[in-house]
């Protein structure tokens, strides 16, 4: 089975997105792979992402004659990548919606009391009416994307959908509480948080590991 749904939350298990999750997962894999992994596995991923996507009719011409065919209806789509780490999903899904519009967020969690503070939002002048796509790739207290989903869902879009790659429990858990109509895609739900908020077993910290700042 390549897709489980429970309550908004879908666990995405194809084989090629879970045996990539693991090679990003080892400690051994080098800064290029795991960037390289996190493009591909965003790829594979937005294909369960958007299935739901409404389609509309248009008159086109094939080399044979004409016909009606399916385009997405709408808005073109807006993908969100929360600073720093969400960039590594974005050239993925680029590649699937390369008209896709992108905003940007910057959120960061205070490591003391790991609540998240936003230092950066930059979006086109409307998001009102558009699909839009949060991309992080640790969905961990749940708190930033939390934080997050509320700015997003004050420009009121048609729909947010959030995708990571690696869930918590306790995330899961803050996250529908707070937003229980969003839907959530991730390719693992992981055992708990440690003391410093950090997923276990996890990937590290999946922004030190894109950008090589460990």
């Amino acid at each position: 089975m390549g897709l489980v749904v429970k309550k908004n939350l879908h666990l995405i298990r194809h084989p090629l997105v879970q045996h990539k999750l693991t090679m990003m997962r080892r400690k051994t894999t080098s800064v290029t792979e795991f960037r390289e992994l996190v493009g591909e596995v965003a790829m594979l991923m937005a294909y369960e992402v958007t299935q739901d996507l409404p389609l509309t009719w248009t008159k086109i011409r094939t080399p044979m004659g004409a016909m009606k065919a399916p385009v997405l209806q709408g808005e073109k789509m807006v993908l969100v990548p929360i600073l720093r780490a969400g960039m590594g999903l974005l050239d993925g899904m680029l590649r699937i919606f390369p008209s896709a519009r992108v905003a940007h967020i910057g959120i960061y969690r205070d490591h003391k009391t790991l609540e998240p503070v936003e230092y950066y939002f930059k979006a086109s002048k409307t998001l009102r009416g558009r699909d839009l796509i949060l991309l992080d790739p640790m969905l961990a207290t749940g708190n930033s994307a939390v934080a997050a989903t509320d700015r997003l869902k004050s420009a009121k879009p048609r729909s947010i959908r959030f995708m990571c790659l690696v869930a918590s429990p306790e995330g899961v858990r803050c996250y529908q509480k707070h937003h229980p109509d969003v839907p959530v895609f991730t390719a693992a739900i992981d055992q708990k948080l440690n003391s410093r908020g950090y997923i276990v077993p996890g990937l590290g910290d999946a922004g030190d590991r894109i950008f090589g700042t460990i």
